[in-house]
């Protein structure tokens, strides 16, 4: 979260990935972050692939979620 609030998000992104290779489950609000990272740094690639991610966790109905993947693709 501290990266994507404070202007990097590649860090973000990359730290989103590196989680994943520890086999750390994302949450709602780590999936938020990553995409407002990907919104910052306008990459529609990574934030599809993450919103893939976010429909196999079973997270696409949350509110948080959605709003920041409506934003994420407005940014992009």
């Amino acid at each position: 979260a501290g990266y994507a609030q404070h202007g990097q998000g590649k860090e973000a992104i990359m730290l989103f990935y590196q989680m994943q290779l520890e086999s750390a489950k994302p949450n709602k609000v780590t999936f938020v972050n990553v995409l407002k990272a990907c919104a910052e740094v306008a990459s529609l690639e990574e934030g599809t692939k993450i919103h893939a991610h976010i429909i196999q966790c079973g997270l696409e109905s949350d509110v948080f979620v959605g709003n920041a993947l409506i934003d994420m693709y407005a940014k992009c």
